[in-house]
């Protein structure tokens, strides 16, 4: 997976900005100044961000696009820790003293996001007190996610991790139908192909979900909620 993104598409942030929830928040004369130091791009499904270990050349905001973050053992074992959708940034901790990339971030759904360079968001952030309460708020958000979704593998059946990771998932692109491969399943779990099949089989034989070919649909969000464990409510109210 290599980043490829189409910058024949890009265009200049100010059309689009209201879809990133989290730059909505900042006073408009801050924002502005944001914006003009933002393009936008258009993401594909597989895009890599960034790598663990690499400097983090970028900073993003996604519109419509949702950016899974994974954790990476030993080059090629992998375990989502969060996913971003248009409620968040990507490479908020550049802002933060550290522009070590410390997951693998790629593209999870396609889309647009705003680009910026991490330079100069670090560079803005230090003069910006409205941004740096922010970011402090939303990394403090990452680490509660991270550290949720850490309990949830260890103590918790496939099953319900499965049934929590679509749920996210759904919430991210507020929307029931939504496509993700066993492949990228089994990514974000840690787990094998195999093991993903049989959870969402699981899970479709109780007519919660309809999956095929990658292609998913949520039948019974309260069902659904039901199998999951609790931590998709503790991810959520966070």
């Amino acid at each position: 997976m290599n980043l490829n993104f189409d910058t024949a598409h890009s265009s200049h942030a100010s059309m689009v900005t209201p879809g990133n929830r989290l730059l909505a928040n900042l006073p408009e004369d801050d924002l502005a100044q944001l914006e003009a130091c933002c393009e936008t791009i258009d993401a594909e499904v597989g895009d890599v961000l960034f790598e663990p270990g690499q400097t983090i050349q970028h900073v993003y905001f996604p519109i419509d696009a949702l950016v899974s973050l994974l954790a990476v053992a030993e080059g090629r074992m992998t375990l989502e820790v969060g996913s971003v959708g248009r409620e968040g940034m990507i490479g908020a901790s550049a802002a933060l003293g550290n522009d070590e990339a410390q997951v693998r971030a790629v593209v999870q759904r396609a889309g647009r996001a705003l680009r910026m360079s991490a330079a100069e968001f670090a560079a803005r952030a230090g003069r910006m007190e409205s941004l740096q309460h922010l970011l402090h708020r939303y990394t403090d958000t990452l680490l509660a996610q991270a550290i949720q979704i850490a309990v949830c593998s260890r103590f918790h059946v496939l099953e319900a991790r499965l049934a929590r990771s679509l749920l996210v998932t759904r919430d991210r692109l507020q929307s029931e139908k939504f496509h993700l491969t066993h492949e990228f399943l089994a990514h974000s779990l840690g787990v094998r192909r195999v093991g993903v099949t049989k959870a969402a089989s699981a899970l479709q034989n109780q007519k919660l979900i309809s999956y095929s070919r990658g292609n998913i649909e949520i039948l019974d969000s309260n069902g659904l909620e039901a199998v999951s464990c609790r931590c998709y409510d503790l991810v959520k109210d966070r």
